[in-house]
């Protein structure tokens, strides 16, 4: 993926700063996960217009609307297939045209027809439900391990928040309310300008699946009083200080599914989130 350059140059060294401190901010504009789905997408591209032989900036919409036909014979979803048209688009921009092809009324037609050709509803998994959850944690090693698993479960199924969002959180993030938790989630894909949100959790009449109980015992077992939440624990039962990457709550949660024979394809859903919450009770 092509990326716009600032082509200023000043021996002012404030003007330099400012000049550093643009083109940080212009690397920050899209996410890196974004960025990395943008760059395949163009590669992808590139290679469609060499088996065509047809150049990747070519004016007008014709090769895009071919290569939107071939997306859409090899299976390609409609929602992958819009955003491999806007990374052609961002990727135009940034080579400096004025004009994307995605903007020509030839390509906007042949993606309207696709989308009414083939749909647009979305693939969703199914969510995890009460029961589901019962039968999780119940299946969770008991040990110090086990309560870190059950806690990742239980509160990520009361924020309704993604994995990113789980490992951002710290001690510090927790605010004793009147029926629960509020927890400031600081880090989230559709908070992308980081103003931060702070979602409450309630206590569970259940007290097995009660997201706050689950994280109070997991904190006092290993101890943890400042910084991240959620941590590695060693085969000693050594609890580290870092915290857990996304990637690693990922596999903490498809393994836990795997131990209670739940399909891993699974997981929970802010839609279903109430139907896990039953009437708030006092603190234990």
């Amino acid at each position: 993926m092509s990326t716009v350059e600032l082509s200023i140059a000043s021996p002012d060294l404030s003007v330099q700063a400012m000049i550093d401190l643009a083109k940080r901010y212009l690397e920050a504009a899209k996410a890196p996960a974004t960025r990395k789905a943008y760059a395949s997408d163009m590669s992808d591209y590139g290679s469609f217009c060499a088996r065509i032989g047809q150049p990747i900036f070519a004016p007008g919409g014709e090769v895009l609307a071919l290569y939107i036909a071939d997306l859409a014979r090899r299976g390609r979803k409609p929602s992958t297939i819009a955003r491999r048209v806007a990374a052609i688009a961002t990727e135009y921009h940034s080579a400096g045209y004025r004009e994307s092809p995605a903007s020509s009324f030839l390509v906007r037609e042949v993606m309207t027809g696709m989308k009414r050709i083939l749909g647009t509803a979305q693939d969703r998994k199914s969510p995890l439900m009460p029961d589901d959850l019962a039968r999780i944690v119940a299946a969770c090693p008991e040990r110090l391990i086990g309560l870190r698993d059950a806690s990742i479960v239980l509160l990520g199924f009361s924020l309704g928040a993604r994995r990113a969002a789980l490992a951002s959180i710290e001690v510090s993030d927790l605010e004793l309310a009147e029926q629960g938790l509020l927890v400031n989630i600081r880090r989230d894909k559709e908070d992308q300008e980081q103003h931060g949100r702070k979602v409450p959790v309630a206590f569970s009449a259940h007290r097995e699946t009660c997201g706050i109980r689950a994280l109070a015992a997991w904190l006092e077992a290993a101890n943890i009083k400042n910084g991240p939440l959620f941590r590695a624990v060693d085969r000693h039962g050594n609890v580290s200080s870092r915290a857990l990457e996304p990637g690693s709550i990922a596999r903490i949660l498809k393994k836990a599914a795997r131990r209670s024979g739940i399909p891993v394809h699974r997981r929970w859903n802010s839609r279903v989130r109430s139907a896990c919450k039953c009437r708030p009770e006092s603190p234990p």
